[in-house]
């Protein structure tokens, strides 16, 4: 956890929450081949998808103290595979082709931007495909979802050959593990700010909209972190307002394929050499439920983007919204 500083009145909302806004921005994060099988059903042996793994950018302006915070939401894949532990290698062969760059550094840079600006990496959860190198992101505070510290740890009994975690990913200085969604926090716990001018990411979640647990890190509402269970322990998204009118849900992997979202597909399953039932999600109860509360946010209005959405990023509108493209 990274040092706190001492007791403070968590700052006012503004006077017109309504319209504070965020920018994001998409990063690319490399690109990797899905087998359907894993992911959707009904899906053939054979069928496979060249999917992204996207990256964002969010961009925070505070009116009243002139601070710009950045966050970079995932990581995507690492440039370099061979710095994967070797079970991660062994199971990167199952994912091929695959091309890493331009990495999440990469796009940064062709916005002109270095790891060094950026203040916050916040992982959706910690799978191989969005850890991306945080080595590179040495000045940066890294936000990780309640429980997945204990998955970094090797706690956990998650089946599949894409559930290994790597124990050193993260600097323990400079990491700060959300809490639990399900529980209070205690009180003194509560008032631990970890920067009186930043994000606060030591609060009650609370319910908003039909989301039953966010954190309004900004106190403004401009940037909601989301409690998206289901898929791996720690899985969290981001509900971000663009616009007086307009909202992005970045929603990580609650969702593999946007055949799911119409309801043209389930989630897959399939059997291990060992006999038993394997899911890409850790809870699959969970992780439809999940689906069902983005399914009705996309109903609302907000626009959902996974980070797998190769929909998304082959419509020709969307090439603009990429860090730099402009």
């Amino acid at each position: 956890m990274s040092s706190v500083y001492p007791q403070q009145t968590p700052p006012s909302p503004p006077e017109s929450p309504s319209e504070a806004t965020v920018e994001v921005y998409a990063l690319s994060g490399g690109h990797f081949s899905l087998p359907e099988r894993f992911f959707v059903n009904p899906a053939s042996d054979t069928a496979r998808r060249t999917v992204p793994s996207l990256s964002f950018l969010v961009v925070h302006r505070d009116e009243e103290t002139d601070r710009t915070t950045r966050i970079v939401f995932d990581l995507g894949l690492r440039r370099d595979i061979k710095r994967y532990s070797p079970p991660i290698q062994k199971h990167v062969e199952t994912r091929q082709p695959m091309v890493t760059l331009p990495d999440v550094t990469a796009s940064l840079a062709s916005g002109g931007l270095t790891p060094d600006d950026i203040d916050y990496v916040i992982y959706s959860h910690v799978h191989w495909d969005h850890v991306g190198e945080p080595r590179d992101f040495s000045r940066s505070t890294f936000v990780i979802g309640s429980g997945a510290k204990a998955l970094l740890q090797g706690q956990g009994s998650l089946r599949g050959s894409h559930s290994f975690f790597e124990s050193d990913l993260l600097p323990t200085d400079r990491t700060i593990e959300l809490s639990n969604p399900y529980e209070d926090i205690d009180e003194e716990t509560k008032h631990q700010i970890l920067d009186p001018k930043g994000p606060d990411f030591i609060q009650e979640w609370k319910p908003s909209r039909n989301l039953p647990r966010v954190l309004d890190i900004f106190h403004d509402g401009s940037l909601l972190i989301v409690d998206s269970p289901g898929h791996l322990p720690g899985h969290i998204n981001l509900l971000a307002r663009t616009s007086p009118t307009t909202s992005v849900y970045l929603a990580g992997d609650a969702c593999h394929d946007r055949r799911i979202m119409r309801n043209e597909r389930q989630i897959g399953e399939w059997m291990d050499e060992h006999g038993h039932v394997c899911c890409i999600h850790a809870d699959k109860k969970l992780a439809e439920q999940t689906i069902e509360r983005i399914q009705a946010l996309e109903k609302s209005g907000v626009e959902v983007i996974f980070a797998h959405d190769f929909e998304w990023e082959e419509d020709p509108k969307n090439r603009s919204r990429f860090f730099g493209s402009s």
